[in-house]
């Protein structure tokens, strides 16, 4: 339904969204509208700072149960009125934009802890906790989630789970999925709904999976329960130079399938080598640059060290310590943030994806020569932050450090470089993305990546919100 913002209908739905969440926890301020208008997506930014006309919400809601959210779904669906979920803001790809205006459900208020059960070692929290607030208060039991993003004080547990988020200590302790036991969901039209008490049945299909990284197109998660762990005993970080990426990648995979359990991962380029961490970490040599770390108790902690190191000489690394290696974790964050990276009015894109081992570094040289051959105004950087049995992610970068000062120009030279980077990825058995997800940035190329499968995504989101009011416009699944 259509409405003016000065009309008779827009104050009668201000009102019962009031009425269903009290006068504080609604606004239709200028201010908050702007804020909620921009998130970490580099388009979004673009437009605020260039003074274009930003999409704006019309009700910024702040709910504090999830029957509070039920009854906002069930108004939204009388109205028709676009529903979008919204935890911290720092998404990079869109995906919590109104971009069909109408409500924003900001979900921080519902922020509590309700129970941890050392002996399951399982925490049930609200989705719309900080999570860097969730560790301070684990670390407190000498527990933790294990779950260390660069976003971490900044995003919430709903946001991480919508977009399949992975933190530093993913290639052990596994991402945001992995970490799940169970869910409450409240659906599109407004029913509550719980998951199974344990992931690992065979009691039919497992509902978490319908909802984790579907990016609030088909439910707003409300609680959860995850894992925790304890805090171990040790952590120890070694650092390594090679003198080309093939080395590093076989160092890697070694570390991985010689069954080392490494908690961390890491290898840089040698561009993001020179740059990054010349800039960061203050070494100041030519090569391909890797920090690896184990945790756990010390005296398994050393026998994996000395077998990693062993893979790691074998391959000819130069050894550059434990110290460069702990001064990696000591300034992990960094790596994201200004001045250290990038920020406007640069024109920055992350372009992360994840495939096997066979294909993972012909995927990098075909993203590679594809910016570097049709793009020469930029540059391309990238490292492999996460790493599984099978295959590792990348997380690679274009830069353009004078990007044209017409915003559409601006836009199109960033949609064409995505467009043409993705689809060399595609067609080296990559995928669009990793752990940042979809959004309203790449949904056009869903259908590339699924190709006729991506009917059956299209039937469940028709299925579940036949009115279409949640998050549309995302994950191309439509408006």
């Amino acid at each position: 339904m259509q409405y003016d913002r000065d009309s008779y209908l827009f104050y009668m739905i201000l009102h019962e969204l009031k009425d269903i969440v009290g006068d504080e926890y609604v606004s239709t301020s200028f201010a908050d509208k702007t804020s909620y208008a921009v998130d970490y997506y580099w388009v979004s930014e673009l437009w605020h700072d260039r003074g274009a006309k930003r999409i704006e919400p019309d009700f910024i809601i702040f709910p504090g149960t999830a029957e509070e959210i039920s009854k906002i779904m069930v108004l939204a669906n009388e109205y028709k009125i676009p529903v979008t979920a919204w935890g911290g803001g720092g998404g990079s790809q869109g995906g919590a934009l109104p971009v069909c205006r109408g409500i924003v459900i900001d979900m921080k208020r519902m922020n509590k802890i309700i129970s941890i059960d050392f002996e399951s070692m399982i925490v049930e929290v609200e989705a719309g906790i900080i999570v860097q607030h969730l560790e301070w208060e684990l670390a407190k039991d000498d527990v933790s989630t294990m779950h260390y993003p660069a976003a971490i004080y900044c995003s919430t547990i709903g946001g991480f789970i919508a977009h399949r988020g992975t933190g530093v200590l993913s290639t052990k302790y596994g991402k945001m999925e992995d970490m799940i036991v169970s869910m409450e969901v409240v659906l599109p039209d407004g029913e509550i709904i719980s998951t199974l008490p344990v992931p690992k049945t065979a009691s039919g299909l497992d509902l978490n999976w319908f909802f984790i990284g579907s990016e609030g197109v088909l439910g707003i998660i409300t609680r959860v329960k995850l894992i925790i762990h304890k805090i171990p005993e040790v952590r120890k970080f070694q650092a390594f130079l090679f003198k080309d990426l093939a080395s590093g990648l076989e160092t890697g995979r070694k570390l991985m399938h010689e069954g080392l359990n490494p908690c961390v991962i890491r290898l840089y380029d040698e561009p993001e080598t020179r740059s990054l961490i010349k800039r960061v970490l203050g070494i100041d040599k030519e090569g391909i640059y890797l920090v690896y770390a184990f945790d756990g108790r010390k005296k398994i902690v050393e026998l994996q060290h000395e077998y990693a190191r062993e893979i790691a000489l074998k391959l000819n690394g130069e050894d550059l310590g434990t110290e460069m290696g702990e001064e990696w974790w000591l300034n992990r964050y960094k790596f994201f943030f200004p001045p250290y990276v990038f920020s406007l009015p640069q024109a920055f894109g992350t372009c992360d994806t994840v495939a096997t081992y066979k294909d993972i570094e012909k995927i990098y040289n075909g993203m590679k020569q594809t910016v570097e051959t049709n793009y020469p105004q930029a540059r391309f950087i990238g490292h492999f932050s996460h790493w599984f049995m099978w295959g590792c992610m990348l997380y690679a970068r274009f830069i353009i450090d004078n990007p044209p000062q017409d915003p559409g120009e601006a836009l199109h030279l960033y949609n064409s470089i995505w467009d043409d980077v993705l689809r060399s990825v595609l067609s080296n058995n990559g995928v669009l993305n990793e752990h940042h997800g979809i959004g309203i940035k790449i949904g056009r190329l869903m259908k590339e990546q699924y190709k006729n499968s991506f009917s059956l995504l299209k039937n469940l989101k028709k299925q579940l919100d036949p009115n279409n009011i949640m998050n549309p416009g995302k994950m191309g699944l439509g408006f």
